[in-house]
Protein backbone atom coordinates (compact mmCIF):
# COMPACT_ATOMS: atom_id res chain seq x y z
CA UNK A 1 0.00 0.00 0.00
CA UNK A 2 1.36 3.44 -0.91
CA UNK A 3 1.96 5.74 2.07
CA UNK A 4 -0.72 8.33 2.75
CA UNK A 5 0.51 11.78 1.82
CA UNK A 6 -0.72 15.30 2.45
CA UNK A 7 0.72 18.32 0.64
CA UNK A 8 2.96 20.39 2.91
CA UNK A 9 3.04 24.15 3.19
CA UNK A 10 6.04 24.84 1.00
CA UNK A 11 8.29 27.80 1.55
CA UNK A 12 7.57 30.93 -0.43
CA UNK A 13 10.15 31.86 -3.03
CA UNK A 14 11.49 34.68 -0.84
CA UNK A 15 11.85 32.41 2.19
CA UNK A 16 13.38 29.67 0.07
CA UNK A 17 16.01 32.06 -1.23
CA UNK A 18 16.66 33.31 2.29
CA UNK A 19 17.11 29.71 3.46
CA UNK A 20 19.59 28.95 0.70
CA UNK A 21 21.53 32.08 1.65
CA UNK A 22 21.34 31.96 5.46
CA UNK A 23 21.19 28.34 6.59
CA UNK A 24 24.78 27.42 5.60
CA UNK A 25 25.95 30.10 8.04
CA UNK A 26 23.86 28.53 10.84
CA UNK A 27 24.48 24.82 10.25
CA UNK A 28 27.69 23.24 9.03
CA UNK A 29 28.27 21.76 5.60
CA UNK A 30 26.75 18.33 5.11
CA UNK A 31 24.07 18.90 7.75
CA UNK A 32 21.51 20.64 5.52
CA UNK A 33 19.41 18.31 3.37
CA UNK A 34 17.09 19.40 0.55
CA UNK A 35 16.98 16.01 -1.19
CA UNK A 36 13.84 13.89 -1.46
CA UNK A 37 15.35 10.87 0.30
CA UNK A 38 16.29 12.72 3.49
CA UNK A 39 13.06 14.71 3.47
CA UNK A 40 10.97 11.56 3.08
CA UNK A 41 12.91 9.82 5.84
CA UNK A 42 12.19 12.69 8.23
CA UNK A 43 8.59 12.96 7.08
CA UNK A 44 7.52 9.69 8.72
CA UNK A 45 7.67 7.95 12.07
CA UNK A 46 6.14 4.67 13.28
CA UNK A 47 2.60 6.06 13.18
CA UNK A 48 0.44 4.08 10.77
CA UNK A 49 1.42 4.91 7.17
CA UNK A 50 1.54 8.71 7.34
CA UNK A 51 4.11 10.82 5.46
CA UNK A 52 4.43 14.61 5.61
CA UNK A 53 7.46 15.99 3.80
CA UNK A 54 9.44 18.84 5.36
CA UNK A 55 10.98 21.41 3.06
CA UNK A 56 14.46 20.93 4.51
CA UNK A 57 16.19 18.77 7.12
CA UNK A 58 18.70 20.38 9.47
CA UNK A 59 21.06 18.52 11.82
CA UNK A 60 22.42 20.84 14.52
CA UNK A 61 25.26 19.71 16.75
CA UNK A 62 24.97 22.23 19.58
CA UNK A 63 22.56 24.35 21.57
CA UNK A 64 24.00 27.43 19.86
CA UNK A 65 23.07 26.05 16.44
CA UNK A 66 19.55 25.14 17.60
CA UNK A 67 19.17 28.66 18.98
CA UNK A 68 20.33 30.23 15.74
CA UNK A 69 18.00 28.06 13.66
CA UNK A 70 14.97 28.89 15.78
CA UNK A 71 15.76 32.61 15.81
CA UNK A 72 15.95 32.52 12.00
CA UNK A 73 12.76 30.49 11.65
CA UNK A 74 10.91 32.69 14.13
CA UNK A 75 11.85 35.80 12.19
CA UNK A 76 10.38 34.40 8.98
CA UNK A 77 7.53 32.34 10.48
CA UNK A 78 8.92 29.01 9.25
CA UNK A 79 7.53 25.87 10.99
CA UNK A 80 10.06 23.77 12.96
CA UNK A 81 9.38 20.18 13.97
CA UNK A 82 12.03 18.61 16.19
CA UNK A 83 12.68 14.88 15.99
CA UNK A 84 15.10 12.16 16.95
CA UNK A 85 14.75 8.49 16.12
CA UNK A 86 11.14 8.95 14.92
CA UNK A 87 9.91 5.88 16.79
CA UNK A 88 6.77 7.68 17.99
CA UNK A 89 3.27 6.26 17.60
CA UNK A 90 1.12 9.41 17.72
CA UNK A 91 2.57 11.37 14.81
CA UNK A 92 4.30 13.76 17.19
CA UNK A 93 7.41 14.18 15.00
CA UNK A 94 5.59 14.52 11.66
CA UNK A 95 6.24 17.92 10.01
CA UNK A 96 2.67 18.25 8.84
CA UNK A 97 3.06 21.95 7.90
CA UNK A 98 6.36 21.44 6.10
CA UNK A 99 9.15 23.83 6.97
CA UNK A 100 12.18 22.56 8.92
CA UNK A 101 12.61 19.03 10.23
CA UNK A 102 15.08 19.58 13.08
CA UNK A 103 16.94 16.32 13.63
CA UNK A 104 18.67 16.17 17.03
CA UNK A 105 20.34 12.80 16.53
CA UNK A 106 23.84 14.37 16.28
CA UNK A 107 23.44 15.84 19.79
CA UNK A 108 24.02 12.41 21.30
CA UNK A 109 26.54 12.77 24.11
CA UNK A 110 26.27 11.60 27.70
CA UNK A 111 27.92 14.68 29.18
CA UNK A 112 28.30 13.41 32.74
CA UNK A 113 27.36 10.63 35.12
CA UNK A 114 27.60 12.05 38.62
CA UNK A 115 28.01 9.07 40.93
CA UNK A 116 28.15 11.28 44.04
CA UNK A 117 24.74 12.87 43.42
CA UNK A 118 23.19 10.09 41.31
CA UNK A 119 22.58 12.24 38.26
CA UNK A 120 23.23 12.09 34.54
CA UNK A 121 23.56 15.03 32.17
CA UNK A 122 22.65 14.14 28.60
CA UNK A 123 21.89 15.55 25.18
CA UNK A 124 18.56 14.72 23.51
CA UNK A 125 19.97 12.41 20.85
CA UNK A 126 21.27 9.82 23.34
CA UNK A 127 19.67 6.39 22.81
CA UNK A 128 17.71 5.46 25.94
CA UNK A 129 19.35 2.06 26.32
CA UNK A 130 22.81 3.60 26.03
CA UNK A 131 22.14 5.74 29.10
CA UNK A 132 20.76 2.72 30.99
CA UNK A 133 23.87 0.72 30.16
CA UNK A 134 26.25 3.56 31.03
CA UNK A 135 24.53 4.09 34.38
CA UNK A 136 24.64 0.36 35.13
CA UNK A 137 28.42 0.37 34.71
CA UNK A 138 28.46 2.63 37.78
CA UNK A 139 25.99 0.49 39.72
CA UNK A 140 23.19 2.96 38.98
CA UNK A 141 19.84 2.72 37.23
CA UNK A 142 17.92 4.80 34.73
CA UNK A 143 14.72 2.78 34.69
CA UNK A 144 12.64 4.31 31.88
CA UNK A 145 12.55 1.54 29.29
CA UNK A 146 10.11 1.91 26.38
CA UNK A 147 9.78 -1.07 24.06
CA UNK A 148 11.93 0.83 21.56
CA UNK A 149 14.62 1.61 24.15
CA UNK A 150 17.35 0.31 21.84
CA UNK A 151 16.46 2.89 19.17
CA UNK A 152 14.43 5.70 20.75
CA UNK A 153 16.16 8.81 22.07
CA UNK A 154 15.91 10.61 25.38
CA UNK A 155 14.70 13.76 23.62
CA UNK A 156 11.73 11.86 22.25
CA UNK A 157 11.12 10.28 25.65
CA UNK A 158 11.07 13.75 27.21
CA UNK A 159 8.78 15.12 24.53
CA UNK A 160 6.22 12.33 24.94
CA UNK A 161 6.74 11.58 28.65
CA UNK A 162 7.49 7.98 27.74
CA UNK A 163 7.00 5.08 30.12
CA UNK A 164 7.57 1.38 29.66
CA UNK A 165 7.16 -1.84 31.62
CA UNK A 166 8.92 -0.67 34.77
CA UNK A 167 6.90 2.53 35.13
CA UNK A 168 4.62 0.71 37.56
CA UNK A 169 7.35 0.81 40.23
CA UNK A 170 9.76 3.46 39.02
CA UNK A 171 7.59 5.96 37.19
CA UNK A 172 7.67 7.53 33.73
CA UNK A 173 10.11 10.01 32.21
CA UNK A 174 8.80 13.02 34.14
CA UNK A 175 9.68 11.31 37.42
CA UNK A 176 13.38 11.20 36.47
CA UNK A 177 13.90 14.78 35.30
CA UNK A 178 15.52 17.44 37.46
CA UNK A 179 16.38 20.19 35.02
CA UNK A 180 16.27 20.98 31.31
CA UNK A 181 18.01 23.32 28.93
CA UNK A 182 15.40 24.48 26.43
CA UNK A 183 15.54 26.69 23.36
CA UNK A 184 12.35 28.72 23.01
CA UNK A 185 10.66 29.57 19.72
CA UNK A 186 12.57 32.84 19.25
CA UNK A 187 15.95 31.25 19.98
CA UNK A 188 16.15 32.25 23.65
CA UNK A 189 17.90 29.60 25.77
CA UNK A 190 16.64 28.93 29.31
CA UNK A 191 17.11 26.43 32.10
CA UNK A 192 13.83 25.25 33.55
CA UNK A 193 14.90 24.33 37.08
CA UNK A 194 17.91 23.25 39.13
CA UNK A 195 20.02 20.14 39.54
CA UNK A 196 18.55 19.47 42.97
CA UNK A 197 16.09 16.91 44.30
CA UNK A 198 13.88 19.66 45.76
CA UNK A 199 13.02 22.94 44.07
CA UNK A 200 10.15 25.24 44.98
CA UNK A 201 11.52 28.30 43.23
CA UNK A 202 8.83 29.63 40.94
CA UNK A 203 6.67 27.72 38.48
CA UNK A 204 7.64 24.17 37.58
CA UNK A 205 8.79 24.84 34.03
CA UNK A 206 10.58 21.48 33.89
CA UNK A 207 7.39 19.49 34.17
CA UNK A 208 5.64 21.86 31.77
CA UNK A 209 8.17 21.00 29.09
CA UNK A 210 8.13 17.24 29.68
CA UNK A 211 5.32 15.79 27.57
CA UNK A 212 4.74 19.01 25.61
CA UNK A 213 5.70 17.22 22.38
CA UNK A 214 8.04 19.92 21.10
CA UNK A 215 5.25 22.50 20.92
CA UNK A 216 6.70 24.83 23.59
CA UNK A 217 10.45 24.57 23.08
CA UNK A 218 13.30 22.34 21.93
CA UNK A 219 15.10 20.44 24.70
CA UNK A 220 18.87 20.47 24.18
CA UNK A 221 20.13 19.11 27.52
CA UNK A 222 18.61 17.23 30.46
CA UNK A 223 19.72 16.48 33.98
CA UNK A 224 18.20 13.16 35.02
CA UNK A 225 17.98 11.30 38.31
CA UNK A 226 19.60 7.92 38.80
CA UNK A 227 19.05 5.31 41.53
CA UNK A 228 21.09 2.42 42.90
CA UNK A 229 20.71 -0.54 40.55
CA UNK A 230 18.78 -3.60 41.79
CA UNK A 231 20.88 -6.39 40.30
CA UNK A 232 18.53 -9.31 40.92
CA UNK A 233 15.17 -10.10 39.31
CA UNK A 234 12.63 -12.90 39.28
CA UNK A 235 10.22 -13.24 36.37
CA UNK A 236 6.93 -15.14 36.17
CA UNK A 237 4.81 -15.89 33.10
CA UNK A 238 1.25 -16.57 34.23
CA UNK A 239 -1.47 -18.02 31.95
CA UNK A 240 -5.20 -17.38 32.39
CA UNK A 241 -8.17 -19.00 30.66
CA UNK A 242 -9.97 -15.63 30.75
CA UNK A 243 -8.39 -12.35 29.65
CA UNK A 244 -10.72 -10.40 31.94
CA UNK A 245 -9.66 -12.55 34.90
CA UNK A 246 -6.03 -11.74 34.10
CA UNK A 247 -6.90 -8.04 34.14
CA UNK A 248 -8.84 -8.42 37.41
CA UNK A 249 -5.80 -10.04 39.05
CA UNK A 250 -3.73 -6.92 38.45
CA UNK A 251 -5.36 -4.65 41.02
CA UNK A 252 -5.59 -7.55 43.48
CA UNK A 253 -1.81 -8.02 43.37
CA UNK A 254 -1.31 -4.48 44.65
CA UNK A 255 -4.11 -4.85 47.19
CA UNK A 256 -2.13 -7.76 48.60
CA UNK A 257 0.78 -5.41 49.29
CA UNK A 258 3.01 -6.49 46.43
CA UNK A 259 5.00 -4.02 44.34
CA UNK A 260 6.24 -5.67 41.13
CA UNK A 261 8.89 -3.89 39.13
CA UNK A 262 6.88 -4.79 35.99
CA UNK A 263 3.43 -6.22 35.38
CA UNK A 264 2.56 -6.75 31.72
CA UNK A 265 -0.60 -8.07 30.05
CA UNK A 266 -0.64 -9.95 26.72
CA UNK A 267 -3.72 -11.54 25.26
CA UNK A 268 -3.36 -14.78 23.34
CA UNK A 269 -3.22 -13.25 19.85
CA UNK A 270 -0.47 -10.85 20.97
CA UNK A 271 1.70 -13.76 22.10
CA UNK A 272 1.00 -15.75 18.94
CA UNK A 273 1.88 -12.84 16.67
CA UNK A 274 5.10 -12.17 18.59
CA UNK A 275 6.08 -15.84 18.42
CA UNK A 276 5.47 -15.96 14.67
CA UNK A 277 7.33 -12.69 14.12
CA UNK A 278 10.39 -13.70 16.16
CA UNK A 279 10.39 -17.39 15.27
CA UNK A 280 10.51 -18.18 18.98
CA UNK A 281 7.60 -20.47 19.86
CA UNK A 282 8.58 -21.04 23.47
CA UNK A 283 6.84 -21.18 25.81
CA UNK A 284 4.12 -23.11 24.03
CA UNK A 285 0.59 -21.81 24.61
CA UNK A 286 -1.97 -24.15 26.08
CA UNK A 287 -5.28 -24.54 24.23
CA UNK A 288 -7.15 -22.66 26.98
CA UNK A 289 -4.64 -19.84 27.49
CA UNK A 290 -6.56 -16.67 26.71
CA UNK A 291 -4.02 -14.24 28.17
CA UNK A 292 -0.79 -13.99 30.14
CA UNK A 293 0.59 -11.74 32.81
CA UNK A 294 4.35 -11.21 32.82
CA UNK A 295 5.33 -10.28 36.38
CA UNK A 296 8.79 -9.16 37.47
CA UNK A 297 10.07 -8.41 40.96
CA UNK A 298 13.51 -7.03 41.73
CA UNK A 299 15.86 -6.55 44.66
CA UNK A 300 19.41 -5.96 45.79
CA UNK A 301 19.99 -9.54 46.94
CA UNK A 302 18.65 -12.94 45.80
CA UNK A 303 16.85 -13.42 49.10
CA UNK A 304 14.79 -10.29 48.41
CA UNK A 305 12.89 -12.00 45.59
CA UNK A 306 11.05 -15.05 46.87
CA UNK A 307 9.09 -13.25 49.61
CA UNK A 308 7.70 -10.94 46.92
CA UNK A 309 6.70 -13.89 44.72
CA UNK A 310 5.08 -15.65 47.67
CA UNK A 311 2.90 -12.60 48.26
CA UNK A 312 1.74 -12.65 44.63
CA UNK A 313 1.14 -16.36 44.04
CA UNK A 314 -2.02 -16.74 46.21
CA UNK A 315 -3.60 -13.81 44.36
CA UNK A 316 -2.95 -15.48 41.01
CA UNK A 317 -4.45 -18.73 42.24
CA UNK A 318 -7.56 -16.93 43.53
CA UNK A 319 -8.10 -15.46 40.05
CA UNK A 320 -7.91 -18.78 38.23
CA UNK A 321 -4.36 -18.63 36.95
CA UNK A 322 -2.82 -21.72 35.37
CA UNK A 323 0.61 -23.13 36.08
CA UNK A 324 3.13 -20.35 36.67
CA UNK A 325 6.34 -20.48 34.63
CA UNK A 326 9.37 -19.15 36.51
CA UNK A 327 12.25 -17.97 34.34
CA UNK A 328 15.21 -19.66 36.01
CA UNK A 329 18.10 -18.00 34.22
CA UNK A 330 19.03 -14.67 32.73
CA UNK A 331 18.68 -16.20 29.25
CA UNK A 332 15.12 -17.33 29.98
CA UNK A 333 14.23 -13.89 31.33
CA UNK A 334 15.70 -12.22 28.27
CA UNK A 335 13.73 -14.55 26.00
CA UNK A 336 10.43 -13.67 27.68
CA UNK A 337 11.15 -9.94 27.62
CA UNK A 338 12.28 -10.19 24.00
CA UNK A 339 8.91 -11.70 23.11
CA UNK A 340 6.98 -9.02 25.01
CA UNK A 341 8.96 -6.14 23.50
CA UNK A 342 8.40 -7.41 19.95
CA UNK A 343 4.59 -7.47 20.10
CA UNK A 344 4.27 -4.00 18.59
CA UNK A 345 6.57 -4.83 15.69
CA UNK A 346 4.72 -8.10 15.16
CA UNK A 347 1.38 -6.33 14.90
CA UNK A 348 2.77 -3.81 12.42
CA UNK A 349 4.20 -6.61 10.28
CA UNK A 350 0.79 -8.30 10.18
CA UNK A 351 -1.45 -5.48 8.99
CA UNK A 352 -1.94 -1.74 8.73
CA UNK A 353 -3.18 -0.81 12.17
CA UNK A 354 -4.16 1.97 14.54
CA UNK A 355 -2.78 1.90 18.08
CA UNK A 356 -4.70 3.49 20.91
CA UNK A 357 -2.64 4.13 24.05
CA UNK A 358 -5.44 4.10 26.60
CA UNK A 359 -4.92 4.28 30.36
CA UNK A 360 -7.45 3.77 33.15
CA UNK A 361 -7.23 3.13 36.89
CA UNK A 362 -5.93 -0.43 36.96
CA UNK A 363 -9.04 -1.74 38.71
CA UNK A 364 -11.03 -0.77 35.59
CA UNK A 365 -8.94 -2.84 33.17
CA UNK A 366 -11.52 -5.67 32.90
CA UNK A 367 -14.22 -3.18 31.86
CA UNK A 368 -11.91 -1.52 29.35
CA UNK A 369 -11.00 -4.85 27.76
CA UNK A 370 -14.67 -5.87 27.61
CA UNK A 371 -15.54 -2.57 25.89
CA UNK A 372 -12.94 -2.88 23.15
CA UNK A 373 -13.95 -6.44 22.34
CA UNK A 374 -17.62 -5.41 22.22
CA UNK A 375 -16.79 -2.54 19.86
CA UNK A 376 -14.85 -4.92 17.64
CA UNK A 377 -17.78 -7.31 17.47
CA UNK A 378 -20.17 -4.47 16.64
CA UNK A 379 -17.98 -2.81 14.00
CA UNK A 380 -16.28 -5.84 12.48
CA UNK A 381 -12.67 -5.16 13.42
CA UNK A 382 -10.00 -7.28 15.14
CA UNK A 383 -8.00 -5.91 18.05
CA UNK A 384 -4.78 -7.08 19.67
CA UNK A 385 -4.43 -5.91 23.28
CA UNK A 386 -1.33 -5.83 25.44
CA UNK A 387 0.43 -3.36 27.68
CA UNK A 388 1.53 -2.15 31.05
CA UNK A 389 -1.31 -3.55 33.13
CA UNK A 390 0.37 -2.59 36.39
CA UNK A 391 -0.34 1.08 35.75
CA UNK A 392 -3.57 0.58 33.80
CA UNK A 393 -1.99 1.31 30.42
CA UNK A 394 -3.49 -0.90 27.70
CA UNK A 395 -2.21 -0.70 24.12
CA UNK A 396 -5.14 -1.45 21.81
CA UNK A 397 -4.05 -2.31 18.27
CA UNK A 398 -6.90 -2.24 15.76
CA UNK A 399 -5.94 -4.18 12.63
CA UNK A 400 -7.20 -3.18 9.24
CA UNK A 401 -7.02 -6.69 7.77
CA UNK A 402 -9.55 -6.52 4.88
CA UNK A 403 -11.68 -3.60 6.09
CA UNK A 404 -12.87 -1.32 3.28
CA UNK A 405 -11.98 2.37 3.07
CA UNK A 406 -15.26 3.64 4.53
CA UNK A 407 -15.09 1.32 7.53
CA UNK A 408 -11.40 2.05 8.14
CA UNK A 409 -11.58 5.84 7.80
CA UNK A 410 -15.10 6.71 8.96
CA UNK A 411 -16.78 3.95 10.94
CA UNK A 412 -13.61 3.21 12.88
CA UNK A 413 -13.19 6.86 13.86
CA UNK A 414 -16.63 6.77 15.46
CA UNK A 415 -15.79 3.52 17.23
CA UNK A 416 -12.54 5.00 18.60
CA UNK A 417 -14.47 8.04 19.84
CA UNK A 418 -16.88 5.70 21.62
CA UNK A 419 -13.91 3.83 23.11
CA UNK A 420 -12.29 7.02 24.38
CA UNK A 421 -15.59 8.19 25.86
CA UNK A 422 -15.72 4.95 27.85
CA UNK A 423 -12.07 5.37 28.88
CA UNK A 424 -12.81 8.84 30.27
CA UNK A 425 -15.97 7.56 31.98
CA UNK A 426 -13.83 4.93 33.72
CA UNK A 427 -11.59 7.69 35.10
CA UNK A 428 -8.92 7.30 32.44
CA UNK A 429 -7.48 9.39 29.65
CA UNK A 430 -6.48 9.23 25.98
CA UNK A 431 -2.76 8.53 26.22
CA UNK A 432 -0.56 6.98 28.85
CA UNK A 433 2.84 7.35 27.19
CA UNK A 434 2.58 7.90 23.42
CA UNK A 435 1.30 11.47 23.49
CA UNK A 436 -1.53 13.13 21.57
CA UNK A 437 0.45 14.35 18.58
CA UNK A 438 -1.36 14.37 15.27
CA UNK A 439 -3.57 11.28 15.33
CA UNK A 440 -5.37 11.83 18.66
CA UNK A 441 -5.79 15.60 18.70
CA UNK A 442 -9.39 15.60 17.50
CA UNK A 443 -10.43 13.50 20.50
CA UNK A 444 -9.07 15.99 23.05
CA UNK A 445 -12.55 17.40 23.73
CA UNK A 446 -13.44 14.10 25.40
CA UNK A 447 -10.69 14.39 28.01
CA UNK A 448 -10.20 18.15 28.45
CA UNK A 449 -12.75 20.82 29.24
CA UNK A 450 -12.90 24.06 27.24
CA UNK A 451 -11.31 25.81 30.23
CA UNK A 452 -8.41 23.34 30.26
CA UNK A 453 -7.89 23.74 26.53
CA UNK A 454 -7.94 27.53 26.86
CA UNK A 455 -5.20 27.39 29.53
CA UNK A 456 -3.04 25.14 27.34
CA UNK A 457 -3.57 27.32 24.27
CA UNK A 458 -2.73 30.39 26.33
CA UNK A 459 0.58 28.84 27.42
CA UNK A 460 1.32 27.92 23.81
CA UNK A 461 0.63 31.46 22.59
CA UNK A 462 2.96 33.00 25.20
CA UNK A 463 5.89 30.66 24.53
CA UNK A 464 5.34 30.32 20.77
CA UNK A 465 3.39 33.41 19.63
CA UNK A 466 3.93 32.72 15.93
CA UNK A 467 2.97 29.05 16.25
CA UNK A 468 6.10 27.74 14.54
CA UNK A 469 6.95 24.91 16.97
CA UNK A 470 5.53 21.56 15.86
CA UNK A 471 2.33 23.11 14.53
CA UNK A 472 -0.82 21.06 14.03
CA UNK A 473 -0.29 18.89 17.12
CA UNK A 474 -2.24 18.35 20.37
CA UNK A 475 -4.94 20.95 19.70
CA UNK A 476 -8.02 19.89 17.69
CA UNK A 477 -8.54 21.11 14.16
CA UNK A 478 -10.90 24.11 13.96
CA UNK A 479 -14.46 22.92 13.40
Amino acid sequence: MEPASTPTTTLTEDVHQAALRDLPELVGEGRIHWGDDQRAQHGADETEDLVFMPDVVLEPESTAEVSAILAWAHGLGVPVTAGGARTGLSGGALPIRGGIALSLRRMNRILAIDTLNHQAVVEPGVITEELSNAAAEHGLMYAVDPASRGTCTLGGNLAENSGGPRAVKYGVTKDWVLNLEVVLADGTVIETGANTLKNSTGYNLTQLMVGSEGTLGVITRATLKLLPLPRHQALMLVPFSSAESACAAVAAIFQAGAMPSALEFMERDAVLLAQEFTGNHEPALGPDDAAHLLIEVDGFAPEDLMPQCERILPVLEAHGAGEVLFAESAAEMDALWFLRRRVGEAVKATSTYKEEDTVVPRGELPRLLHKIKALGAKNGFRSICYGHAGDGNLHINILRDDLDEVTWNDTLTLAIRELFAEVVALGGTLSGEHGIGYVQKNFMDLACSPAQMAVMQGIKSVLDPKGILNPGKIFPDPS
